[in-house]
């Protein structure tokens, strides 16, 4: 699930300065995107660098941060029984006419 996309095309010395802001984002724990959104990022983070020649006269350079929120609690996924469904363990939706 994407939170938030941003591309563009800037100059080379506004892409070192964001980088920049972003570093600096990362130093502090938490990278601020667009109008008022911001990501906390974990202590431990897995990096990748990716260098790809497109085309003849095309290149790229991704670079990818991922990180788990150590935060995060896993989900207990209840068991469904016969009692969970309703009392008399009938399917409520049985026989409805869809109104």
């Amino acid at each position: 699930m994407d939170i938030y996309e941003d591309e563009r095309t800037v100059s080379r010395t506004d892409l070192a300065a964001w980088l920049r802001q972003v570093a600096s984002q990362l130093e502090s724990g938490q990278v601020f995107y667009g109008a008022a959104g911001a990501i906390t990022v974990a202590d431990e983070v897995r990096c990748e660098l990716e260098i790809e020649q497109e085309g003849a006269d095309e290149f790229s350079i991704e670079i990818e941060f991922s990180w788990v929120n150590p935060k995060a609690e896993p989900v207990k996924a209840e068991p469904v029984t016969a009692a969970a469904a309703g009392a008399d363990g009938a399917d409520e939706t049985a026989g409805s006419t869809g109104d």
